[in-house]
């Protein structure tokens, strides 16, 4: 099946966007210092960054005219499909004068050294990650913090960002236990670990291992061409963590789907809810759901067990393709279950797990999900709430006159006041037929 994306004919943008590549945008509105979004320069000091290593650079971040930090950094391209856009994003690591890694503070967010300048590229919005992300810490549930800067890149203007927390265990990130090598045994061994369902590492995305993963023993639904669901290693990595770490995770993973695909899986102390925070799924669900994130449940997705605690969904990533940012496998509808996914793409290389299916043939399952709906329409998913977050974006946006610069430097079909409506109206749309379908489960 030939994959489309409905933001852009590639080739032709090709073409475009290689003849503006080194062009320098000026200003052609003048904007006051206290308006403009945080203002990132980065120097490479004429080394060309690359997909790993990272190289060498300087950044400075100005706010509101004023510089707000300055220092070493190593940086690198990031991402994996994305990494054929035009439009490039980064990962970045902050350092000291001794070139060694050091935790600090950017933009507010909490002192770490790892960061990421998301690039909406396919994303007219530019909004789509900040508006789940944002909607995600409203409800309760630890999403990268986000916000819009302009980067500039050897005096370059390189268009609207995201600098985004990169997702990792800390204490004010992904907060669990570290997992030491030497904690093999006991309640020691019983968290904390990060598992990914995702393309393998590059180059090779669908080359997985027992040394990179643990496979399901269940077969996707509907799935058609022998597909396998992988839990891949994220911390501890896979270099890092033991054989008796490894048999503990993969056994709790076992022990979770056996008990979930049983005939008594409904029993609240021996079917699936002995092993998973079932509130984190359903919030999990509900975001992936509200979006119809054409990659939820099967890519970017992340499961954590903490020391002695239940299995938990989440933090969610990449909406990219979401809120009908696609025209593939039903991505574009309103009316269709993300979840349902292997339904329409049984061939596709990443399904979803069984879970979703087997949860919803739960009556007490089915029952905090309907209330925890209600709870969030009335408040953080209301449609007033989420046009008011939308406007927001836009406000700053404009008044920072970056809309108008990301678009001469990475050229779109669509004005970004179209794309916001067709936004806006999807979300309304997806939501009505939700309030239904959830409704009557």
């Amino acid at each position: 099946m030939k994959y489309l994306i409905n933001i852009f004919t590639f080739s032709l943008l090709l073409f475009v966007l290689t003849s503006c590549e080194k062009e320098i945008i000026k200003e052609t509105v003048i904007v006051p210092a206290e308006n403009k979004i945080p203002q990132v320069y980065i120097n490479t000091n004429g080394l060309q960054i690359v997909d790993e290593p990272k190289i060498n650079a300087e950044i400075t971040i100005k706010v509101k005219g004023e510089v707000n930090y300055t220092g070493a950094i190593g940086i690198e391209i990031r991402g994996a499909t994305s990494q054929n856009f035009p439009k490039k994003q980064f990962g970045f690591e902050t350092r000291d004068q001794a070139n060694e890694d050091i935790d600090v503070s950017l933009l507010d967010f909490p002192k770490e050294e790892d960061w990421i300048l998301h690039a909406p590229y396919l994303d007219g919005s530019l909004m789509r990650n900040k508006l789940i992300y944002d909607l995600s810490r409203d409800i309760g549930r630890y999403a990268s913090r986000a916000k819009f800067v302009d980067v500039i890149i050897n005096e370059s203007y390189n268009g609207v960002y995201l600098l985004l927390e990169k997702l990792k265990r800390d204490k004010n990130r992904i907060d669990i236990n570290k997992l030491k090598k030497s904690e093999n045994e006991g309640k020691d061994l019983t968290g904390g670990y990060i598992l990914k369902i995702d393309k393998a590492d590059r180059p090779n995305d669908r080359l997985y291992t027992s040394t990179n993963s643990i496979i399901s023993k269940y077969v996707p639904n509907n799935s058609t061409s022998d597909q396998k669901i992988h839990f891949l290693y994220d911390t501890p990595n896979e270099e890092d963590i033991t054989e008796e770490q490894k048999t503990y995770i993969s056994d709790y993973l076992t022990s979770f789907e056996k008990a979930l695909a049983s005939d008594d899986f409904r029993d609240p102390n021996t079917g699936y809810a002995e092993y998973i925070n079932t509130k984190s799924f359903i919030d999990f669900f509900l975001l992936n759901e509200l979006s119809n994130n054409v990659d939820g449940y099967r890519l970017s997705t992340r499961l954590v067990k903490d020391k002695s605690e239940k299995l938990k969904m989440g933090p969610i990533w990449d909406f990219n393709l979401a809120f009908g940012n696609a025209n593939y496998c039903g991505a574009e509808k309103t009316n269709v279950w993300t979840y349902k996914f292997n339904e329409r793409c049984s061939n596709d290389s990443w399904q979803i797990p069984f879970w979703w299916d087997r949860l919803l043939q739960d009556p007490a399952f089915v029952l905090q999900l309907k209330e925890r709906w209600l709870e969030l329409r009335n408040n953080e998913f209301s449609n007033v709430t989420i046009s008011q977050k939308i406007e927001g974006y836009v406000k700053t946006l404009l008044a920072s006159n970056s809309i108008e610069k990301n678009f001469k430097r990475w050229p779109n079909y669509l004005a970004h006041e179209v794309e916001k409506k067709q936004l806006m109206n999807w979300i309304n749309k997806r939501l009505s037929w939700l309030d239904s379908e959830i409704s009557g489960l």
